[in-house]
């Protein structure tokens, strides 16, 4: 498993629309690698709120003994979380700008990398869920996103949007009846999916630790911001049966 720089591999990646010029002058991302000579279907991991921290690259770890080259791209490559957070939640919030670039320019390196079967998935958590919805309609083979925000305007953000698995609690209280919403909007434009919304689970569900600043842990855990294993492990047979389906040959 391997830190790799993405800095100079954005001078010539197509970007989506909207997207900014040039890639993160930082930017960088934890590969986790399966084993064997490959070629592997690939994955794109984009983080939740709290950064590409050891949850993520455990979740990385995961989906690469799964059998999937998996690139977690750390979109707080240039400060950290307190720096970052507020302008990439922008950026997901209008559906353009840098975190979207640098979203580009680590598929792109996926698909250039010479590992691939050719097909690519989108994974996401938490806010990176949010992103992943996001790019579902942007070259990917398969999504798979875990309590994410939906998009302002999701009919035009999702039309021909990849197959989709989503996986959200019914206790979380950030994101209320956004499963219901999800699945009638994707059932709507005819895009394949597969939501599930799980009893007694909150928001962070698949979390195998808390997280978070010890001080709030309390209140995240009042809020429904905590793990909860057998609705995690249900979650993850739904995505490695989805990402199995859709990326392997």
């Amino acid at each position: 498993m391997t830190i790799i720089d993405l800095s100079g591999a954005g001078r010539n990646a197509a970007t989506p629309a909207g997207a900014a010029g040039t890639g993160s002058p930082n930017l960088r991302g934890y590969l986790a690698e399966p084993a064997g000579p490959g070629p592997f279907p690939a994955v794109l991991m984009i983080h939740e709120a709290f950064g590409l921290n050891d949850i993520s690259r455990r979740q990385a770890d995961r989906l690469a003994a799964a059998g999937y080259l998996t690139l977690a791209v750390d979109l707080f490559s240039n400060g950290g979380m307190r720096r970052c957070i507020v302008s990439t939640m922008r950026s997901m919030a209008s559906g353009s700008g840098q975190a979207f670039t640098d979203l580009a320019i680590a598929q792109a390196w996926l698909e250039k990398s010479g590992r691939t079967n050719g097909k690519v998935g989108v994974i996401g958590f938490c806010m990176g869920g949010g992103f992943a919805l996001l790019l579902a309609n942007k070259g990917f083979d398969a999504a798979a996103v875990n309590y994410g925000r939906l998009p302002k305007n999701p009919e035009e953000a999702l039309a021909g949007a990849c197959p989709v698995v989503g996986n959200f609690g019914k206790a979380d209280r950030t994101l209320p009846g956004a499963a219901a919403k999800l699945e009638a909007t994707l059932e709507g434009l005819g895009v394949e999916h597969d939501i599930k919304e799980f009893d007694g689970a909150g928001h962070a569900f698949m979390n195998d630790t808390e997280e978070g600043p010890r001080l709030l842990r309390p209140l995240f855990r009042v809020m429904g911001i905590k793990p909860d294993p057998e609705a995690a492990a249900e979650a993850w047979q739904r995505i490695e049966d989805h990402f199995a389906k859709h990326l392997k040959d």
